[in-house]
This record gives C-alpha cells, sequence and structure tokens, in this order.
C-alpha cells in the first residue's frame, strides 16, 4: 500500500477530532451565575468588621475614605473603594462588599455577599491575637453563623446553591511575614521557607473547611511585593543608613514573596486536582502591583513608594489621623497609607482579575 496514502487519512482523522472537540466546547453547559462574593482574611478586604472589635487596627475615622461615596470613614484601610468593592460592582451584585459585623447588614444582603474579614490579622492566629483582630477560625465562625442565618431565610437548598456558585476569596499573609518574620522584636524564629510553608498548610485546611461546606468557586491571593510597602521601605532605609533618602524596595522580601507565590500555586494545583468539582485558582496581586511600580505613567501614578497620609513613611491605622496632612491628589499614588494600596491602584487590582482570573469561574 502507497505510504502516503495515510496522510489524507491522517489529516481526515485529526479534521473529525477537532471538530468533535470543537462541538464539545460550543455544546457545553456555561458555568453558572456567579451568586455572591464571601472574603476572607486581612484588611486588603476588610470592609470594616474592625469597627466592631476593641481593636487599635481600625480606619474608621478620617482621612480614609476620602474617596469614598459621600467620603465616609467606613473601616476599609483605604481612601475609598477595596479591590472586592469593584468586583462585586462589577459583577452586578451590589455597588460594595459590607462588612458581616455591620449592624445595617440584613439576613438577605448575606445572599450576595459579605466580608469575614480583619485588618491585621493573618493565616497564623498569633498574628491576629497580637493585633486583637479576628483570627481565621473567628471568621470561618461568622461564616458558619451566617449560613445558619441564610438558611433560616430562603432554606438548605437556596443556600447550598447560593454557596456553591458564590466566590470566595481568601486575602491573607503579609501581616503573618512583616509581624512574625521581619519585623518581629526577636528576629525571625524561624526560617523563611518553613514559616511560608506552615502558612500554607493553614491555607490548605481552610480551602478544605470550604469545600465541604460546599464552596466551589474558591479565589486565593498571592503576596504583594511586600519589600515595596512604604513602611518596609522605611524600616530598611533605617537600617542602611546610606539609603535613607535614596527610597528603594527590599529585594529579598520581594524574592520571599515570589517565592510563596510559586509555592502557593501549587498547591492550588495540587487541591484543583483532589477537590472534584471545585475551581480553584491563584488571585496575582503581586504582578499589577510591581507593574504600577516599574511603569507608573502607564497608570497616571507619580508616587509608588510612600504613602498619601502623613509623611507617607510609617502612618498607617492609628498614626493615620484626622489631623494628619495628606497628599493633594491620592489618584497619583499608589499607596493611601504606608501599608495599603490607595482606590486608584484597588481598582487596578480588581480589573487585572476580573480580565485574567473571573472568566475562568
Amino acid at each position: 500500500m502507497n505510504p502516503n496514502l495515510h496522510i489524507p487519512m491522517f489529516l481526515t482523522f485529526l479534521i473529525t477530532l477537532l471538530l468533535f472537540q470543537l462541538l464539545n466546547l460550543t455544546n457545553a453547559s456555561p458555568s453558572p451565575p456567579i451568586t455572591a462574593v464571601y472574603a476572607f482574611g486581612d484588611s486588603t478586604v476588610d470592609s470594616g468588621n474592625n469597627n466592631y472589635i476593641p481593636t487599635l487596627f481600625q480606619s474608621n475615622h478620617p482621612p480614609y475614605g476620602k474617596s469614598f461615596p459621600a467620603k465616609l470613614s467606613t473601616g476599609r484601610f483605604s481612601d475609598g473603594k477595596l479591590a472586592t468593592d469593584f468586583i462585586v460592582s462589577s459583577l452586578g451584585l451590589k455597588p460594595t462588599l459590607p462588612a458581616y459585623l455591620n449592624p445595617s447588614v440584613k439576613p438577605v444582603d448575606l445572599l450576595t455577599g459579605v466580608s469575614f474579614a480583619s485588618a491585621g490579622g493573618g493565616l497564623d492566629d498569633r498574628t491576629a491575637k497580637s493585633s486583637l483582630t479576628l483570627t481565621m477560625d473567628k471568621q470561618w465562625s461568622y461564616f458558619e453563623e451566617a449560613l445558619g442565618k441564610m438558611k433560616s431565610l430562603v432554606g438548605d437548598s437556596e443556600t447550598n446553591r447560593v454557596i456553591k456558585n458564590a466566590v470566595i476569596v481568601i486575602s491573607a499573609g503579609t501581616n503573618d511575614m512583616i509581624f512574625n518574620v521581619y519585623d518581629h522584636v526577636l528576629g525571625s524564629l524561624i526560617s523563611v521557607s518553613d514559616y511560608q510553608d506552615s502558612l500554607l498548610t493553614k491555607v490548605e485546611v481552610f480551602v478544605q473547611r470550604l469545600y465541604d461546606a460546599g464552596a466551589r468557586r474558591i479565589t486565593i491571593a498571592g503576596l504583594p511585593p511586600i519589600g515595596c510597602l512604604p513602611v518596609q521601605v522605611t524600616l530598611a532605609s533605617v537600617k542602611t543608613p546610606r539609603i535613607f533618602h535614596h527610597r528603594i524596595c527590599t529585594e529579598n522580601q520581594n524574592d520571599d514573596s515570589r517565592v510563596y507565590n510559586k509555592k502557593l500555586q501549587k498547591l492550588i494545583f495540587r487541591l484543583s486536582q483532589r477537590l472534584r468539582g471545585s475551581k480553584v485558582l491563584y488571585l496575582d496581586i503581586y504582578s499589577p502591583l510591581i507593574d504600577m511600580i516599574k511603569h507608573p505613567r502607564k497608570y497616571g501614578l507619580e508616587e509608588t513608594l510612600r504613602g498619601c497620609c502623613g509623611t507617607g513613611l510609617l502612618e498607617a491605622g492609628p498614626l493615620c489621623q484626622p489631623l494628619s496632612r495628606t497628599c493633594d491628589d491620592v489618584s497619583k499614588y499608589l499607596f493611601f497609607d504606608s501599608v495599603h494600596p490607595s482606590q486608584k491602584a484597588y481598582s487596578v487590582i480588581a480589573s487585572f482579575a476580573l480580565q485574567n482570573l473571573f472568566p475562568l469561574l
């Protein structure tokens, strides 16, 4: 038999296979609409829960909120909205994501999402306990309480549907690294790598709990470039006086963030393989933040290593006060205080997530 005859036969088979796959994709059921967004973690997703607990880690006072509607100081650690606020608004769920502990939140509001997060908290319970904020276990207990309220309102079946099609956002880890490794008064009591692994173990346990509760769409934020947070830049410059007037990122801390993020992505892959029917995805916040730092003009930014509040070197939370001087145009600043991004930066992070992550959910 002429071997050349095998070529058209192979091409015919290949075309048939491709057409079959295309038909399968065309006929595949689209993902159900996202019903709600529930956030767990630290100040990056805390909409104001800390207003209702006895802690110094609060931002329910000016100048926080100066860009928020009606210039309200809601307890968000920014001049305005957080990334999760932009996300729920873009999804058409609600204008902003409220804090669960806010007394104005009604049971019906829980059906489209709330934040259980607490500024100053972390994956490591020691982090939250040292700042007198909500541990991840306490946030989980509030989530279970919310489930009970939802079931009382709409029943088990509808509550299960909402949770199954909701997006869960977990954003924590930065405080753990800063409080327990980089800025610990006794120095790091554990190697960076080992501590990262212990945090990732806690992530894995928390995701499993979410899955067991019926959650199927789970996003986990990586670490930001911690070495570029204004407070870390300031502390590094104090330790190295020759660079005090030349503000630069602490690259070893950024290296640690990148290593952690790679480990997290490997963990997420394993979880996706193990948790059947789930979509566990990596939420990259490092890339948009470092791009804003390296290419500020692309985003209309002018200052990337100094906060808008006060000197921009150390002020955050109780140190960023109503009498603190603020910059003239916060939209030109990457950070509002010495730790937390501005509304402008959060809008960029949200857009990045909506473009690159949410289509996969």
